[in-house]
């Protein structure tokens, strides 16, 4: 009964147009009624307390570092570095797109950041030298959600705060997968080339790339400085986050001085916009996760889905199946703060490793970014390639086999994420 009205307030509140952060606060406060357990103060203080916590705040920290980064010039570095190197091959610059999104994802961890930023440069130079547009938009947008798989993550903080899993280690199982969805990106762009004849640049020499990896070093040590960081346990994720803004601070303004002080006021605005969503979504999950618990409804769902159990494989293979049709319908952090919780004790009883889980689930609900109706990123890339959602569902489709493809691999063979993270982990 409790999961009856559970999915029906949430999905008739979001129906009607009522934001998400205060759908699930309202729907919060409707089991509470429900359960008898309604308080004013109790409301409140989840609210407060669910914000109020210290790995949130590298939230604000990596999305501020973006935002420098982005107005330090660091976007048309890369993908200039990127040109250099791979520019002259045939369907050259498909793999520039894929090379800029694994570099940029190393800045900005988020997938909106990096299509936007990638694709307003790249699309419109694609289309010109006689790609297809749709295929093009296509590339870019799967290539935008490697933005949430390598470190840093946005996604992945939430997901560690939200199934209590270490954040360091869900940033360092990332590398390794978010590496193999730029090989699959690669190889499927390759394979659609073959027998596409575009314009190709001048290969350049040698001096050439040398000179561009001169200019792009200072945007590609930064990811290195974040991983060797939390290898060593020099610093947290949040205090990472930390050093990534003093970071680029310093790269913007004194080495590329194309960050200005005049620009500072209209970044933290931004930040502080962006990062209020985010975190007052997570807050207002935090009621309807107390809700849930005390209405045992993890415990309801363990019982249904016990007999799958004892067979890891098929109990991931359901979840993912639920994760790919919700996130048809819903964005990436609320089918996190909904479903993770009443997941997350089944995971458990299974004896699945919570890393693997966490890392699967986010490139799942990732994928779930690019479909429609409502994925954010294919909105973006929609409107940034100038096409409609029918024209992104066919050029996507290709490299959403590839992700569909690399998700049935890591839920059949977890030590695709979990022997890179003994490698990076020393255990």
């Amino acid at each position: 009964m409790l999961i009856l009205i559970f999915v029906i307030s949430l999905i008739a509140l979001i129906a009607i147009g009522i934001p998400i952060a205060f759908s699930l606060l309202i729907t919060g406060i409707i089991l509470a009624f429900v359960l008898g357990a309604y308080d004013t103060q109790m409301i409140a203080q989840t609210v407060i307390g669910g914000a109020n916590s210290f790995p949130l705040m590298a939230i604000p920290f990596f999305i501020l570092t973006g935002e420098l980064m982005n107005a330090g010039g660091m976007s048309k570095r890369i993908i200039h570095f990127a040109m250099t190197v791979v520019g002259h091959i045939r369907g050259g610059l498909g793999y520039v797109a894929v090379i800029a999104s694994v570099l940029f994802a190393g800045l900005t961890g988020s997938a909106v950041a990096e299509i936007a930023a990638i694709g307003s440069i790249l699309i419109p130079m694609m289309v010109k030298s006689g790609y297809n547009r749709n295929r093009s938009t296509g590339l870019i947008a799967a290539g935008g959600i490697i933005g949430p798989i390598i470190p840093p993550s946005i996604p992945l903080i939430i997901m560690g705060v939200t199934a209590n899993i270490s954040i360091s280690q869900l940033f360092l199982a990332g590398v390794v997968p978010g590496i193999l969805m730029a090989l699959g990106l690669v190889i499927a762009w390759w394979l659609l080339m073959r027998k596409e004849k575009p314009e190709v640049f001048e290969r350049k020499s040698f001096k050439d790339m040398i000179i561009a990896f001169g200019h792009t070093i200072w945007a590609l040590i930064l990811p290195v400085i974040i991983l060797v960081g939390l290898r060593f346990g020099v610093f947290t994720p949040t205090e990472a986050g930390v050093v990534a803004v003093a970071y680029a601070l310093i790269v913007g303004m004194v080495i590329y001085r194309e960050l200005k002080i005049k620009h500072l006021f209209e970044i933290m605005v931004n930040t502080a916009k962006t990062s209020s969503i985010v975190i007052f979504l997570v807050a207002c999950s935090m009621v309807t996760a107390k809700m849930l618990t005390l209405g045992k409804l993890p415990m309801q769902i363990l019982d249904l889905l016990e007999p799958l159990v004892d067979s890891p494989v098929l109990l991931l293979l359901m979840i993912n199946l639920l994760v790919l049709i919700i996130g048809m319908a819903m964005d990436l952090i609320p089918i996190v703060l909904i479903l993770v919780p009443v997941t997350m004790p089944l995971i458990t009883a299974a004896g699945i490793h919570p890393v693997v889980f966490g890392l699967m689930f986010i490139f799942n609900a990732c994928i779930g970014l690019l479909t429609p109706p409502v994925g954010a990123a294919m909105n973006v890339a929609c409107g940034v390639g100038r096409i409609n959602m029918l024209q992104f569902v066919k050029g996507i489709w290709p490299f959403l086999l590839v992700y569909v493809i690399l998700l049935l691999a890591m839920i059949f063979f977890p030590q695709i994420i979990l022997s890179p993270l003994g490698w990076l982990t020393g255990k």
